[in-house]
């Protein structure tokens, strides 16, 4: 991908959705679905979701302020948190009641906000962790090098091909502790594509990212839609998400509150309200000093 991909309004997914885009929109081609997930601590209630569906083949994005919820969404679809009520699904499986190591095996992979390699392993190393199947994991097998030693050359290869891809191979004797935290992104990208997933969840995959890497960050996250998977990421950067989704999802006090293209919905009075705290009795539909302040608030962040 060049960095022309991302320099001007991209041709967007069409007909992801069914009737109007609305909370809770439902899309043609779900590949992920999540039905009345309630998650409260306490007397906080952080997630509180009627309806949503997440299409397939495509990028979503999963918007909203501070606070939103949208961390513990993530947690709570991938096996990191448990709901307190709820039913959803990936791929037409229920995933309740599914650990979440369970949960990447199924095709379902993740990454942090904060990113979670290991620091005293090196970066090959971390990148052969991430493939499924192994079967010298098992104790009896492991101590036969003939059973895992082809399998084992294969995963390295593999890895080794990811790693050329995400400009990273000069680094693979290197421990993951002496990279840059844009480096350690790209990583962590690098080595959720070991176990071959369906769907990437990716949590705020440009934040502590230099300039200088947030290009190459943009261009990998298109290349997994152009590799036939879907993506799903949690984001405040506004640019990015102008310029790569096809969907977006805002959530604001644990709730959906718009859905729709990226245009549309960054003009929708919900999304003005959830990210400059209006008051309810505000006729934000027909102030149009409050959308102009949320199109400044989302320049400002570019």
């Amino acid at each position: 991908m060049s960095s022309e991909t991302t320099s001007s309004r991209p041709v967007k997914t069409t007909g992801l959705h069914v009737g109007d885009a609305v909370p809770g929109a439902k899309k043609h081609d779900p590949i992920l679905i999540a039905d009345s997930v309630k998650r409260t601590f306490g007397g906080l209630t952080a997630v509180d979701i009627e309806h949503v569906e997440i299409p397939r083949g495509a990028i979503t994005a999963l918007i909203g302020p501070n606070g939103a919820g949208k961390t513990t969404f993530f947690n709570l679809l991938t096996g990191f948190d448990k709901p307190d009520t709820g039913t959803w699904s990936f791929d037409g499986r229920s995933l309740a009641h599914v650990p979440a190591y369970r949960v990447a095996r199924m095709g379902l992979i993740r990454t942090f906000q904060l990113t979670k390699s290991l620091a005293l392993l090196s970066v090959m190393e971390n990148m052969k962790l991430g493939a499924k199947n192994q079967v010298g994991e098992n104790l009896f097998r492991s101590l036969i090098p003939a059973i895992w030693r082809k399998q084992d050359a294969e995963i390295e290869a593999k890895a080794m091909d990811l790693l050329t891809r995400f400009k990273l191979d000069a680094k693979k004797d290197d421990y993951a502790a002496s990279m840059s935290g844009g480096q350690r992104k790209l990583l962590e990208m690098a080595r959720a594509l070991m176990s071959d997933p369906t769907l990437v969840m990716l949590d705020e995959p440009m934040a502590g990212v230099n300039p200088a890497l947030k290009q190459s960050l943009l261009d990998h996250i298109l290349d997994l839609k152009a590799s036939g998977m879907t993506v799903l990421f949690v984001e405040h950067d506004m640019h990015m998400v102008r310029h790569i989704a096809d969907w977006v999802i805002v959530m604001a006090e644990g709730k959906v509150v718009a859905e729709g293209d990226p245009y549309t919905v960054m003009e929708d009075p919900a999304v003005v309200d959830a990210y400059l705290g209006a008051h309810h009795d505000t006729d934000l539909g027909t102030d149009a000093e409050h959308v102009e302040a949320l199109k400044e608030l989302i320049d400002d962040e570019q």
